[in-house]
This record gives C-alpha cells, structure tokens and sequence, in this order.
C-alpha cells in the first residue's frame, strides 16, 4: 500500500510539472517561491514532527527511557539527513563523509564498521583513489533512492578490495561509471544516486582505515567545479532530508516490532528484505530482538564457518547499535574468545559473569540484536537460551 500511495504522489508530481511547463512556470520558479515564502522550510519542519509518529508505531516501548532515546534518535537522523542531502549534496563534487558513526546510528549499524558515502550521479563518471592500509575488509557500492521514498537502497553496482588491482602499497584507482570500464570498475546506471563504503576492522585498536578521496573524471574544469546552491537545490534537500527522518524510523520501528515476535531467537533475516534496505549482498544477517530480566542471561552458541568476517552486535529497540565506545556491546572473530572445538559462547547479561565474552547491554533491559556472517561458506544458525544468571556463575 505505501509504495502504492508513493507511486500515485510520483504521478501527481510529474502530471502537476507537466501543468507548469504548458503554463510557462518552470520548476525552478516554483522552487524559488517556496524558498522565498518559507514553505521549504516549513514542510521540513512538518516532516520533523510528522516523524514523531514512528515513535508510536504498534508495539514500540513508551517508557520515558525508550522514548527519550526514540527522539535523540530522530534528532541523530536529521543531523545525517542535512548532511547528506543539504550540506553534502552535490554529485557534480563529491565528499565522501560519514553520516553513521559512534554518535549518528540507524538500521543496526555496525561497531565495526566505518562507513563512509557520497553522492553521485549516474550520467557523470568518478574516480576513486584509494591506499588500502590495514583495515580488515573493504568494499564500495553503488545504490540507488533513499529511505522514504519506499524502495530503500537498492544497489546498483558492488566491488570488494580483493577484486580490486593494487600496488605493493595498496594504492589504487577505481572508476565509477554506468558504461563498462576496463580495469577496476564500480558500475553505476542511470539511476544511481549514492555511494556506501564499508570498511570493517577486526579490531579498532590495531587497524588503520583506508585513505580515499574521489573526484569527477571526463568533464571539463568549469563542468568539474562545485554547483552553487540555488533555491531548487535547497528545496530538494531539505525535502530528502524530511523524507529521511520520516522514512528510516518508521522502516525499522516495523523491523523491531516484528523481530518481537521471536525475541531471544536469532533467525535469518530474508536477503531480499535485507538488499532492498541496503544491505551487505555478501552478508548473511539475522536480525532479532532480545529482553532479559536482572537474574538472566542470554547464551548465543555457534560453531562459526569458513568466512572473512563474523561479528554479533547488542542495540536498542530503534536498532540504534549501543554505546561502543565506552561498553562492551559487541565482539567478531578477531575479538572473540573461541572454545576448544573452535565453537563460540556468547553471554548477554546486564551484569559480569566471569565469563569469556561477556557482552554488556548498557543499561537496557530489552532491545535488538544482529548476528553477521561475510562471505561465508556455509550459514549455521545460533543456538540461543536464556539461563539464569547466577547458574552460570555457579558453574
């Protein structure tokens, strides 16, 4: 039904400009009168408010904790959706830059991960150059949309840094464009809009993220040089950035509700589901929801696979993964402390068992969680039970 409505907006719209131009009114003249009115700034706002609604979405938690990270989440959110959409914008000179980070989170963000995006163009070509460094996993992808406008991000191109020709140093060149390129190449089509980079550590402490910068290639100095902000620009930003903060909430307020329904499990959430929304395609996730009583634990065992990368992740109810840079809310097979079959026990406890992997929840009682395979051979499912806490101390 929501895309449905969408669709029919999407038709409005283009009937309406359609309208204009028999009229002589261009679209830049309607985005000039909204500016100059305040109607830009004021349907923003509205859609500030009109966002609060995922805060009430069916099932989500009305305590005031609940609630109170609810809207600092929303207020996180609008910081990434100006940012990206307003203050970084503008594909004709791309920035990459981190809109999640240790401070801004959404749709169970990865602690460790460090994203980086820009925004394109699928008419333009790019250029990335890059020196690899230490980081454990590296990979660029292309997508197209945004969340609001009810098709998530569907990719639009994908390479991983080892089908990536480097150096000896790890120094490279990477072209983006929607016409095919020899050597390394990150497709794009008409449609696509967006940059993600992921890069993945084994461990914060010890790796050093790649060094990258990217530029427009295959155009003259003066179709090089950054666009000045016009009054459509702003129009459209600030309306991207509405849909953002109105979109994303209510995407993964639907998610948690209905990771509830299997609360301390860990199924596998659905790939196609996952891809949509801008998921890894080389990830296996499963996506779940926890809550546990002072006295009790949850145990998460697994026999891990051949694979480049696993991590499991503690977050609140919004999927907002928790505060890791001061708690121990996570851990992957770098960090991991195995048993001496090779398996894995994860404990989740709001209090220390004297266990190896102890994984604290920060002082929440409920909330969800993500368990991630990369590149994996196989996809066993984690066993989960929760225990009672003092047993395990006991034993």
């Amino acid at each position: 039904m929501r895309r449905f409505v969408i669709g029919l907006l999407a038709a409005f719209r283009k009937a309406t400009q359609l309208l204009r131009r028999v009229r002589g009114v261009t679209d830049d003249d309607v985005a000039e009168r909204r500016v100059t009115s305040g109607q830009s700034w004021n349907e923003f706002c509205d859609s500030l408010k009109a966002a609060g609604a995922a805060l009430s979405f069916p099932g989500a938690p009305q305590d005031p904790f609940s609630q109170a990270e609810g809207y600092r989440y929303l207020s996180r959110i609008t910081r990434a959706g100006l940012m990206a959409f307003v203050e970084h914008a503008d594909p004709k000179a791309p920035v990459l830059h981190r809109v999640v980070n240790e401070n801004t989170k959404m749709g169970a963000d990865n602690p460790d991960n460090f994203y980086l995006t820009a925004s394109l163009d699928g008419n333009y070509d790019y250029r990335i150059t890059g020196r690899r460094n230490t980081i454990a996993y590296l990979s660029f992808g292309t997508q197209s949309g945004n969340y609001g406008q009810g098709g998530g991000l569907p990719p639009t191109g994908y390479i991983e840094s080892d089908e990536i020709e480097m150096d000896a140093d790890g120094r490279f060149e990477l072209v983006l464009s929607s016409s095919p390129q020899q050597g390394n190449w990150l497709p794009m089509t008409p449609e696509t809009g967006a940059l993600v980079v992921r890069q993945t550590f084994g461990d914060r402490s010890s790796e050093t993220p790649a060094d990258l910068s990217i530029e427009r290639i295959n155009c003259t100095p003066e179709e090089g040089q950054p666009s000045h902000l016009t009054a459509a620009a702003l129009d459209e930003g600030l309306g991207k950035a509405g849909a953002l903060v109105i979109g994303a909430p209510l995407l993964f307020a639907k998610w948690a509700r209905d990771f509830s329904k299997h609360s301390n499990e860990l199924p596998r959430f659905d790939p196609d589901v996952s891809l949509a929304a801008g998921g890894d395609p080389n990830i296996a996730y499963y996506h779940s929801h926890w809550a546990l009583e002072a006295d009790e634990a949850l145990l998460i065992e697994v026999m891990p696979p051949e694979c480049e990368h696993w991590n499991f992740q503690l977050n609140n109810y919004w999927m907002e993964s928790l505060d890791y840079r001061h708690f121990t809310v996570h851990t992957n097979m770098h960090l991991a402390r195995y048993e001496d079959d090779g398996s894995v026990r994860l404990v989740v406890a709001h209090d220390d068992p004297g266990l190896p992997n102890w994984l604290q929840t920060a002082g929440h009682t409920f909330g969800t969680m993500c368990f991630r395979w990369v590149r994996a051979n196989e996809h066993p499912q984690p066993a989960c039970r929760v225990v009672k806490l003092a047993s395990l101390r006991s034993s």
